[in-house]
Formats: C-alpha cells, structure tokens, sequence
C-alpha cells in the first residue's frame, strides 16, 4: 500500500516538474522574441529549466522498476 502512495506521489511531483519545465520553455521563448531581456536573466531560467529536466529525468527513473538482468 505504500509503494502505491510513493509512486502517485513520485507521479504527481513528475507532472509538477514538466508542467514547470514547460512553463519556463514559454517564458524564455517569449522573453527572446520580446528582444528586451537581460542575458543573466535569461541564463538563469535556461539554468532552473536544465535542473528541471534533470529532475525530470531522475523521477522518471525512480518510477521504473527495477529489472535484475
């Protein structure tokens, strides 16, 4: 029963994380196209969108089972 807890909490928390991932994909497109942005700025948000998908990716192993080869 908790294993079954862990997992929706480890699959809401990865719909958490690509919804932000893609909220900040929007913002940086739309900051570029906006042509008035400072370059730390956008450094930044292409930073947290890298430790996103970092994240992501680290959650989406962690759903994976454990498969012994």
């Amino acid at each position: 029963m908790a294993e079954i807890d862990e997992q929706e909490m480890l699959k809401a928390r990865l719909a958490h994380l690509k919804s932000e991932h893609s909220d900040l994909d929007l913002a940086i497109d739309a900051l570029v196209l906006s042509g008035n942005y400072n370059t730390l700025q956008l450094q930044r948000l292409k930073k947290r969108k890298l430790t996103l998908k970092d994240q992501i990716f680290a959650t989406e192993n962690s759903l994976l089972p454990d498969i012994i080869a």
